[in-house]
């Protein structure tokens, strides 16, 4: 074939990939985004902490509401009725006319009130469910967490991996995840470096909403 002809000349020439060691065909490890910015570009949209139910206190106070109207209803009917007021309420209004507000039991049932009262508001306007941990996400209609002491396990296990580690406790709160490792040989800087690399990969790889902060702390094992 000659290279002067006009149909060659039109074609272009496909790209080849470098099979040679070291070459990959795709962009460089340093042109390549962290996996953690990665994730967090995903169009799933804010995560948001889960809200807790709440049925027990819920339940709670609707059986005391309800028990407190049924009875009352029952007894303005049967006064209603030409029948005598019961003696809790007789009584009850007598010492609401009686007592001044300076008194000590009515000081103490205003306190019990107010602090019921924002017992109950507190439990309205949190959402709840400290132990689950937001994870990022994916899809708008999809919802993840991860549990606090599953993320500690899993954090702890990959301190374990680390050379040096004898023994380590993991606590993993909303905003922190605190290491204490005890460590039987080589040097604790690079025992703690080590941890740090390997906690801090752990971290990303749980892919959880908030990034978390990162405490660790190595000591040297006890002398037998």
């Amino acid at each position: 074939m000659n290279d002067d002809d006009p149909d060659l000349r039109q074609t272009r020439r496909l790209p080849t990939l470098d099979k040679s060691a070291g070459a990959t065909a795709g962009p460089s490890d340093a042109e390549r985004p962290p996996r953690e910015e990665r994730e967090e570009t995903d169009g799933g949209g804010r995560a948001r902490r889960f809200w807790a139910a709440r049925r027990v206190p819920a339940a709670l106070v609707a059986l005391v509401v309800l028990g407190a109207a049924g009875l009352l209803l029952y007894d303005v009917a049967a006064v209603r009725a030409d029948r005598p007021a019961m003696a809790w309420r007789k009584r009850l209004a007598e010492e609401l006319a009686t007592r001044h507000l300076d008194d000590v039991w009515v000081l103490a049932g205003a306190a019990v009130a107010v602090a019921l009262g924002l017992w109950l508001l507190l439990l309205a306007l949190t959402p709840g469910l400290r132990a689950v941990l937001p994870m990022r996400r994916s899809a708008p209609d999809v919802r993840s967490g991860l549990d606090r002491a599953a993320a500690a396990l899993v954090l702890r296990d990959r301190a374990m991996e680390v050379p040096g580690v004898q023994s380590v406790r993991v606590a993993v709160g909303r905003r922190k995840a605190k290491a204490r490792a005890v460590s039987h040989f080589r040097e604790l800087d690079e025992v703690r470096g080590d941890l740090d690399t390997a906690l801090g990969d752990g971290l990303r790889q749980l892919g959880l909403a908030r990034r978390l902060a990162l405490s660790v702390r190595v000591r040297r094992s006890a002398k037998r």
